[in-house]
């Protein structure tokens, strides 16, 4: 079997980015996995544009997950400031989920982190809906700040909601 390496995403890797994505969140393909999304938005999770974007802005970047010419994962990273990263769009293809990729991608994204952008600690955005990705990323380390950020409803680049109580909790943990 060919051995997965991760590396910075490319133009060139938006359309099979955005298909990965979207299968991860949105729609009964994602229902394969565990982070699915579908019970709580439909519509898409992003788009070519938005990616492009985020590959053309010097304080994000999409590390990517490949076996050969394959892509198996994903995860956006950027500099928030005040030596704080944040990270999202952590997407593992659905039939690969539990199998350890997505910590890998984590811990890539800390460490580029702290390397590209001098974070000392990470914030992330949840669901609080989640609770399973919730615990999941308290067993990497992430706590509660206590902290809430609203969904942008009306956007529908962001997804159509199906329940009226969208937001976000922000989990944060520390860089060695």
């Amino acid at each position: 079997m060919t051995e997965v390496f991760i590396r910075e995403a490319v133009a060139a890797d938006i359309p099979a980015l955005h298909r990965l994505i979207e299968s991860a969140y949105r729609g009964e393909v994602s229902r394969a996995g565990w982070t699915t999304e579908a019970d709580l938005l439909a519509g898409q999770r992003t788009d070519p544009e938005d990616l492009a974007s985020v590959l053309a802005d010097p304080a994000q970047a999409m590390l990517t997950a490949w076996r050969g010419e394959e892509l198996l994962g994903c995860i956006l990273i950027a500099d928030r400031g005040g030596e704080t990263g944040y990270f999202g769009m952590l997407s593992v293809s659905p039939p690969l989920q539990g199998g350890g990729l997505g910590r890998r991608l984590v811990e890539a994204a800390h460490q580029a982190l702290a390397d590209r952008f001098g974070a000392r600690r990470v914030r992330i955005s949840v669901f609080p809906q989640r609770e399973t990705l919730i615990d999941w990323y308290r067993r990497l380390g992430y706590a509660p700040t206590g902290e809430t950020l609203p969904f942008p409803y009306g956007d529908p680049r962001f997804g159509l909601p199906l329940r009226d109580d969208l937001h976000f909790i922000v989990m944060e943990r520390p860089l060695a």
